[in-house]
């Protein structure tokens, strides 16, 4: 049923916080205890060998020239087995010792966590030294050290942080590809993480050290950037082809083996867009209010004159790349201002009312600048839209990031530039929209002797081998830094556009894998996220993806083919022959983010519409989270798509449904979100939204009302949550996403006969990231009264580490749904005494 613009989203109330009353907690298994025996033997040599050269030279310089000692200012991974508090516990004791944060670094969030230790001096080290022999001779520790005992028994490796890790393997191949045929003497640009000091004065100390190094090997310094919110310190360096080849060998010599050193990059790619087919256009302009606006886009520079987005951006130069950037080259920037804009041309939809705010991140041939640290520009520039005496957009709360790292896919390690979008999305309020990323490198599909047997195959049998061939290629296309943020809504690319049935005859030479599926596209990344948690939190359409053929031999070779008007979204384009409003055709996750953002636009513009100051007086962050809560509580996984995923995937055991649903996630996230429902209801659905804060341990209840009218009614019904919000990131805590909230349902959703849907993401997937999204489905007829209700339980649980005295923002989303059954939402509107202030555009 289409969407009814009378019928705006209605707004619930929220309970008094109350005390959390502690739930039965599943008590995890204390970790298997070494024998001292044992562990004597597996350490002993190591702590003797520390004690000895101690004992020779307290200053520790000796120690420096072994390469597998323990040295001081090294970064020591302590490597142990089970919960990780007693560590945590253990360290505070030691004079000297800084903890780094292990989710920053890369962990394990089951059983067998990392943890990182900065040892300054030979003091530290003695005393850990001087512990492990009281533990090792069974001494009594003394006061305060008991929890070392735990750490000694659980140990599973002690070690320097050293050059292996440094530089990770994947990016020494990037290292060893980009120097390859090069001189000695030709120039490499790398990004160089430093150990973060808390001291702004010994990070300084680090940062020349070095610099040093790097003028020493031939080199210099491009840029410099430190995010003390962020725990960030890094270089932007220029080197020598050779000094970087002995990066690549990790010689202990080179820059791979200075103490200080994090990590050592290639510098940041970006992702790029392709275009296809330049025409004329003659849509007419929008209309745009002069208000401040509230969405930001980080990108390209954009051909600002264009007819379709004249007067429609404020365009902010902070970096002065405008005149790096020729105007027929500006594709990026100005396809991404379009769709927020106008959406995909194809449907001829209404632009938004409001300017968009444009900071240029993308120079010449829409690449990150050759001199500049792109998390630096990044923080700087949303900084300057809400912080200084002349804040340049206070009103943005949303920022669409259609950008990534080709050179960063998420290993389960935190990108420096997810930390960062996360810290300012709970900082300032602001939803990051992210693209999840594109890989268009050819890939081979088994069962396929052609190219010709493949476009001949049913779509059946097209379908599952192309299913088949991306599952095998799952490790190698994971989403791209920073998508893997925890705050922001990723999206990835559904194989979904408008392109008429005529214009679709046009794609003679390329294949649709999936005509008749709906799926993420063959280029879009694949999750999870961090910590498991589900990413892409949506698909959005990002055109429907054709393949090309590559190779025949034993296996059939294809790629992503670019865009095209018989498969693309239609947006504005560079000047070209001569047109000035010309369009052309893009696909991908990047249009699928801008997309995205456009919807969370249209949320807020609706609710703005509906409750006028009740809703502009909510905080940035209440108003964020809540885009964020609406935004994903549309998505569902497509019809056929999770049975057809489920099949090739497998397991083929549906005991394992746990790992079936994992796969199927991977691909869809939470599913493909629905605009049109995000911004008003129908005659047979009501959605509901709430908005509140809870500090530290509290509890609120949210009243749904249920209507009469379904009472008794055998008919397919649907109950859909989505509870949203931002976690604090703070550096230094024992856990990344500091904050962790719960939805829980009462026993009243029982007369609503329901049970858990099938096709959703697992329950414990769900709530591993700031997003739970659940859904309840039954046949069986309700039991309901006039004054019926459901209630909603927001807790949030004990925080991890040391409590967080912030109170944090959440927002709630809430659908019911009797497909057929027309008085829905005028009982529930009337019970609330909601009345539409305007219509919802």
């Amino acid at each position: 049923m289409p969407i009814d613009p009378n019928k705006p989203l209605l707004r619930l109330s929220v309970g008094e916080p109350q005390q959390r009353q502690p739930g039965r907690r599943r008590s995890s298994p204390r970790p298997p205890r070494f024998s001292i025996a044992h562990q004597k033997l597996a350490f002993g040599p190591k702590f003797d060998r520390l004690t000895s050269v101690l004992e020779r030279d307290q200053s520790g310089i000796e120690l420096r020239g072994d390469p597998s000692a323990l040295a001081p200012e090294r970064l020591l991974v302590f490597e142990v087995q089970g919960p990780i508090q007693s560590f945590i516990n253990a360290i505070r004791h030691v004079p000297g010792l800084e903890f780094i944060d292990e989710e920053e670094l890369g962990s394990d969030e089951e059983d067998n966590p990392a943890v990182y230790l900065l040892v300054p001096d030979a003091q530290a080290l003695s005393n850990i030294a001087s512990l492990w022999h009281r533990w090792s001779r069974e001494e009594d520790l003394g006061i305060g050290f008991a929890p070392w005992r735990d750490v000694f028994a659980t140990l599973r490796s002690v070690r320097p942080w050293g050059p292996q890790d440094r530089v990770q393997a994947e990016e020494r191949d990037i290292l060893a590809e980009e120097i390859a045929l090069r001189t000695d003497d030709d120039r490499i640009r790398l990004e160089i993480e430093l150990v973060f000091r808390a001291s702004e004065a010994r990070g300084d100390e680090t940062e020349t050290g070095i610099t040093n190094a790097i003028i020493a090997s031939g080199g210099r310094v491009v840029d410099r950037c430190r995010i003390a919110d962020i725990g960030y310190h890094a270089v932007l360096a220029e080197l020598t082809v050779a000094a970087v080849r002995d990066i690549v060998d990790m010689s202990p010599a080179s820059l791979a083996g200075q103490d200080p050193v994090m990590h050592i990059r290639p510098q940041s790619l970006t992702t790029t867009i392709e275009a296809g087919e330049i025409e004329d256009s003659e849509l007419e302009e929008g209309l745009v209010v002069d208000r401040p606006p509230i969405l930001a886009l980080l990108d390209g520079v954009p051909v600002a004159h264009h007819p379709l987005l004249a007067g429609s951006l404020v365009v902010d130069d902070q970096f002065g790349l405008e005149p790096q950037a020729a105007v027929s080259d500006r594709y990026h920037g100005t396809a991404m201002a379009s769709l927020i804009m106008h959406g995909d041309l194809n449907k001829a939809e209404r632009g938004l009312e409001r300017r968009i705010h444009l900071v240029p991140v993308l120079g010449a041939d829409d690449r990150f600048p050759h001199d500049r640290l792109i998390i630096d520009m990044i923080y700087r520039a949303v900084s300057a839209m809400r912080e200084g005496g002349e804040p340049t957009a206070p009103e943005v709360l949303i920022v669409n990031l259609s950008l990534g790292n080709t050179r960063k896919p998420f290993q389960g390690q935190m990108s420096a530039w997810a930390r960062l979008i996360d810290r300012l999305s709970y900082k300032f309020g602001i939803l990051f929209v992210v693209s999840a990323g594109n890989y268009t490198a050819p890939f081979d599909v088994p069962g396929f002797a052609n190219f010709g047997q493949f476009e001949g195959a049913s779509p059946a049998e097209r379908a599952q081998g192309a299913v088949a061939a991306l599952g095998r290629l799952v490790a190698g296309r994971r989403l791209l830094s920073p998508s893997e943020s925890v705050n922001s809504v990723t999206v990835g690319a559904a194989n979904v556009d408008s392109v008429s049935t005529a214009d679709r005859q046009l794609a003679r030479v390329n294949v649709d894998p999936f005509p008749s599926l709906t799926i993420s596209n063959p280029s879009s990344a694949l999750g999870p996220g961090f910590a498991n948690s589900v990413k892409p939190d949506i698909l959005m359409p990002g055109a429907r993806e054709h393949v090309s053929f590559v190779a025949s031999g034993e296996t059939l070779s294809i790629r992503p083919s670019g865009p095209a008007r018989a498969h693309g979204l239609k947006v504005a384009a560079p000047p070209r022959n001569g047109i000035e409003s010309a369009v052309h055709f893009t696909n991908g996750t990047s249009a699928a983010a801008a997309l995205a953002s456009r919807t969370c636009h249209q949320i807020h513009d609706a609710l703005e519409n509906a409750y006028g100051d009740d809703f502009n007086s909510l905080s940035h962050t209440h108003r964020a989270t809540l885009l964020k809560a609406l935004l994903v509580h549309t998505a569902s996984w497509p019809e056929g798509t999770s049975d057809l995923i489920k099949q090739v995937l497998g397991p083929a055991n549906n005991k394992q449904h746990v790992r079936q649903r994992d796969n199927i996630r991977r691909f869809l996230g939470y599913g493909l979100a629905d605009p049109d429902a995000a911004v008003a209801c129908t005659e047979d659905r009501a959605t509901f939204w709430a908005s509140g804060t809870l500090s530290g341990e509290k509890v609120v209840s949210i009243q749904v009302p249920i209507p009469a009218c379904i009472n008794g009614q055998a008919r397919p019904h649907r109950l859909h949550t989505t509870l949203a919000w931002f976690t604090p990131v703070l550096p230094g805590r024992q856990s990344y996403r500091a904050v962790r909230l719960r939805l829980s349902e009462s026993e009243e959703l029982a007369s609503l006969r329901v049970d858990a849907a099938k096709k959703q993401p697992d329950r414990n997937q769900s709530q591993r990231g700031t997003v739970i999204s659940r859904r309840w489905e039954g046949t069986r007829a309700p039991v309901a009264d006039q004054n019926q209700v459901i209630t909603l339980l927001v807790q949030r649980e004990p925080d991890r580490g040391v409590p967080i005295d912030d109170p944090v923002p959440f927002a709630l989303a809430v659908t019911l749904t009797m497909p057929g059954v027309v008085q829905i939402y005028e009982e529930v509107r009337a019970r609330l005494g909601v009345a539409p202030r305007i219509a919802v555009r």
